[in-house]
């Protein structure tokens, strides 16, 4: 499919008040057919994800411990999860720091999580992911781990303002650029 039957196709799911306010854009290298050309979102004319770009106005995380120390990131805790530490300590951990290891463990396969969904958008090909996008769910595309997916979903016109109120708390366990995007969809519902 041509770039410019792709952004048609993409720009025909985007939510109605968004249109005008998101927009994505391609280049290409004409002379170097092997090379990926840029590919990015730009929201109010600013450029706001460029697929590659770790210097963009997202926080892009580096480490593990970067993630941990992020204040920003919100961890909900199950009672469920509390219990598990609890029956591997056999009991002999007093309740505030169940809690406390209880965080921690969920936030060490939070943050691996979403250093690897980085790594993949910075090797992401644009065209891929919103051919795949717009040839499945978009259900699978708003479970899915991929930034990318996320982001497309997010912005689609398919996706009500009910559905984007349930989704509160899955959006706190996702990467910074999807948040963002969650908030923008979110304030102009």
């Amino acid at each position: 499919m041509t770039w410019s039957k792709m952004k048609q196709n993409l720009d025909s799911f985007l939510s109605p008040a968004l249109h005008g306010r998101v927009e994505y854009s391609a280049s290409s290298y004409r002379y170097v057919p092997d090379k990926a050309g840029l590919c990015y979102i730009t929201v109010d004319k600013k450029n706001i994800l460029q697929i590659g770009d770790p210097a963009g106005p997202i926080q892009w995380y580096k480490t593990e411990l970067e993630i941990k120390n992020d204040t920003a990131i919100q961890i909900p805790i199950s009672e469920a999860e509390i219990e598990a530490i609890r029956s591997e300590t056999k009991g002999n951990v007093p309740e505030d720091r169940l809690k406390v290891m209880a965080r921690s463990r969920k936030i060490s396969i939070h943050a691996k999580e979403l250093l690897s969904a980085q790594s993949a958008l910075s090797k992401s090909n644009f065209i891929v992911a919103a051919t795949q996008f717009l040839s499945t769910s978009i259900d699978e595309s708003l479970e899915s781990n991929d930034i990318l997916l996320n982001i497309l979903a997010l912005v689609d016109r398919r996706v009500g303002k009910k559905r984007m109120l349930n989704m509160a708390d899955k959006m706190k366990l996702k990467h910074p650029m999807v948040q963002y995007f969650y908030e923008l969809r979110l304030s102009t519902s």
